[in-house]
């Protein structure tokens, strides 16, 4: 069976951009969170400060601190054209009011449901599964199923999610972030519903399909519309808080499934529990605003007229903004934007396609995003929570007993180490808690390895790897490998790329869902977990040599400073 940490993100600690004061300087914005760069300063002043931020680009703006001294400064993008007048720097330090988290809630909250309705879907299949093939708890008459059926009934939303990432591949571009995740949550309705009412074993995998689809499409659209709506100070905060709410689905469905295990027909309100949260997913999405750069993308492209998407893009962003920020600062930040784009697109026509992605700076993102999710699948988290039961049993505690319980011990666990990566991202950094991450889960899956191998009279090491694979994953692939992926990838072929690292990951995670049985019936648990800890090895060495920090950088300067 999948786990969350299949794919598919970290919180609230973000980082203050600090800039020293001069008047000297202008602030500029692009949309939430634009592009940042410094003018030189004045003759005789000190400039090797501002040689750091410098950046090659269509515009050349420049960065002031925000008008209270502390806190998050507004950042706002203008060009040369625009000039150096009263009316520019009226409007610049119109724009450099303190950053409000009220504005940022409900287009976070909402996307990140999606992940949430994901890991429910994890713990309550773990759960069903007991349930469904019981002669006396599962309320049918064709409880008597196969093993390959009883795999169906685990694995069939994680197929769904496959043919998902597939259809978002194709039309994500076309419905826009927004319209993406409404739909995601109408195939969580519908597939919780055709789950939890079905009348026989072939509408319940029908039912499992669909609601896999949904997964796919909310697993590529929610970090993109966090990601293209939050400032850039805490950005990786929220999609990393993704993370966090994906864990908490797992944890909401283990204790759904523990209250239910002993009802007849419990397993279909296992499956059905989830149909209300989709729907305040899909009421809360179909309020928000769309994404203010997919239109104004859409317009530079030729998929839409140009003034009506910049109105458009203007009232988003200022339903994103809340209501301080005036006309005349919402209208700049877009034509900012604008010529950003149209930047990305100098010489070229249009949208970015699936051989785009195998080129030049999108193929360097790919190999960054791709190897990330696909390093997270292949490293054995499935097989390490596979072991759990036993290896709790092997420590005597009595909760192991009860594998409801184990789980949710697990769940809780898992979601106090996403907070701590939540909280520590855009204070520490995207690197230090991969490369730290990395290096325990290397140990643990050794100590794993050991321990069934030589170490079998001290369970006390089993139960510290277990706990330190489980820790160490939180907190580097878990929330890390998301993160990258939806900020990693440059303007152009932005929504394919995450499409195909959203392919790759499901894809991944379906082999080694398949492939996990044989392999450990032929390897045995010390072997296989020693084959795990050698991949762990090479991802780590990957990610010292290929993954670059992104913290406080805006998407615009991760194309600029780190694709090129």
């Amino acid at each position: 069976m999948a786990t969350h940490g299949h794919f598919p993100s970290s919180l609230p600690a973000s980082t203050a951009i600090r800039a020293i004061a001069a008047p000297t300087f202008t602030c500029h914005r692009v949309l939430s969170h634009g592009i940042r760069r410094r003018r030189p300063l004045a003759p005789g002043r000190r400039a090797s400060a501002m040689d750091a931020l410098r950046v090659t680009g269509a515009a050349e703006p420049l960065l002031r601190p925000s008008a209270g001294g502390g806190g998050h400064p507004r950042l706002r993008v203008r060009t040369h054209a625009q000039g150096e007048g009263g009316a520019g720097r009226g409007a610049a330090a119109e724009g450099d009011a303190a950053f409000s988290w009220a504005p940022v809630i409900l287009p976070f909250l909402f996307p990140a449901l999606g992940g949430l309705l994901f890991g429910y879907d994890i713990g309550a299949t773990s759960g069903a599964t007991i349930s469904v093939q019981s002669a006396d708890l599962s309320g049918t008459t064709w409880f008597n199923l196969s093993s390959v059926q009883l795999g169906l009934v685990a694995s069939g939303s994680l197929y769904g999610a496959l043919g998902g990432s597939i259809l978002a591949y194709r039309i994500a571009d076309f419905l826009g972030r927004r319209i993406e995740l409404v739909t995601a949550a109408a195939l969580y309705i519908l597939g919780a519903l055709v789950t939890g009412f079905a009348p026989n074993f072939v509408i319940l995998i029908i039912g499992r399909i669909l609601y896999g689809i949904g997964i796919g499409l909310a697993m590529h659209g929610a970090p993109l519309y966090i990601a293209e709506t939050s400032p850039s100070q805490i950005r990786g905060t929220l999609i990393s808080l993704k993370e966090l709410f994906i864990v908490l689905g797992i944890l909401i469905g283990y204790l759904v499934g523990s209250l239910e295990i002993d009802n007849v027909g419990g397993w279909r309100y296992m499956f059905g529990f989830g149909t209300p949260i989709a729907a305040i997913m899909a009421i809360g999405m179909w309020t928000l605003p769309p994404s203010p750069r997919w239109l104004l993308l859409r317009a530079v492209q030729g998929k839409g007229p140009m003034e009506d998407n910049k109105k458009k893009a203007i009232q988003s962003l200022r339903a994103l903004r809340g209501r301080s920020a005036s006309e005349k600062v919402l209208a700049d930040d877009v034509e900012d934007t604008i010529v950003s784009i149209k930047a990305a697109y100098a010489g070229q026509e249009g949208e970015g396609n699936i051989w785009e992605v195998f080129e030049g700076a999108s193929l360097k993102a790919f190999t960054i995003g791709g190897g990330l999710v696909l390093f997270q699948q292949i490293t054995g988290q499935p097989s390490v929570l596979y072991y759990a039961a036993s290896i709790l049993q092997t420590a005597g505690f009595s909760a192991a007993s009860d594998a409801a319980r184990v789980a949710i011990l697990i769940g809780l666990f898992k979601l106090l180490m996403t907070g701590v990566a939540v909280l520590k991202v855009d204070d520490l950094g995207r690197r230090p808690l991969l490369i730290g991450g990395v290096g325990g889960i290397v140990l643990s899956l050794f100590l794993l390895a050991a321990y069934y191998k030589i170490l079998n009279n001290f369970p006390f090491v089993a139960v510290g790897a277990l706990l330190l694979y489980v820790g160490a994953y939180q907190v580097s692939f878990g929330p890390i490998s998301w993160l990258m992926v939806s900020e990693i990838f440059p303007l152009r072929t932005r929504g394919r790329g995450i499409s195909l690292a959203v392919l790759t990951n499901f894809g991944s995670n379906a082999l080694v869902t398949f492939a996990f049985s044989p392999l450990q019936e032929f390897l045995g648990p010390a072997n296989i977990f020693f084959l795990f800890g050698a991949i762990a090895v090479l991802s780590l060495v990957f990610v010292i040599l290929n993954v670059p920090e992104t913290k406080g950088l805006s998407l615009e300067e991760i194309e600029s400073k780190i694709l090129k």
